[in-house]
């Protein structure tokens, strides 16, 4: 009784209600993602900027990938590429890996360059973690409903498209139809 008293414990205190919850509701179904504000403050006030004032919605998944990552909430389905805040500073020092069902910041060559664009790891990718040698992209939440829609979003056909000029987008658009917060602390 003990030991089931221990691990009931243990799991209330981490269980992701605790965190704040965010919802995507997109054209190929929904998820979740719990947010990691602990450990990534920055990235999570940033990401949350992005979803109080409602500009992902009507974005894309603009750039997928099979057994790697989904990447979106940066262009529209007509290739426009949206406005943004100032960048952030990368937190990917946060003891955060990069694993399957992870939601990470996008950037530029440039370590503090994230703003809007977020990833979701559709696989284990270590190499992106940051390390004393390297920076690396900022882990800020996980998925904890609706995997197999981000698993589905990943295996959609894909090409090069002529308005966004790049490769591995969606050949149908997979558009954020909209993202709130369902679940705040």
């Amino acid at each position: 009784m003990k030991h089931f008293l221990t691990f009931l414990l243990c799991g209330l205190l981490s269980f992701p209600a605790l965190a704040t919850t965010v919802r995507f509701e997109t054209s190929m179904g929904n998820f979740s993602i719990a947010l990691n504000e602990a450990k990534a403050p920055i990235t999570c006030k940033n990401f949350l900027r992005y979803v109080h004032d409602d500009s992902y919605d009507g974005s894309i998944f603009h750039r997928v990938i099979k057994g790697f990552v989904i990447q979106g909430g940066g262009f529209t389905k007509t290739g426009k590429r949206l406005p943004s805040y100032a960048p952030i500073q990368n937190e990917s020092d946060n003891g955060l890996s990069n694993l399957t069902g992870t939601i990470a910041m996008a950037r530029t060559t440039d370590p503090d360059s994230a703003t809007r664009q977020f990833y979701i790891n559709v696989h284990d990718n270590p190499f992106l973690d940051g390390s004393t040698n390297k920076p690396g992209y900022a882990v800020f939440g996980h998925v904890i409903k609706g995997m197999k829609v981000v698993q589905a979003i990943a295996n959609v056909q894909t090409g090069y498209d002529n308005t966004l000029g790049m490769p591995n987008v969606p050949s149908t658009p997979v558009i954020i139809t909209h993202v709130s917060v369902v679940n705040n602390k």
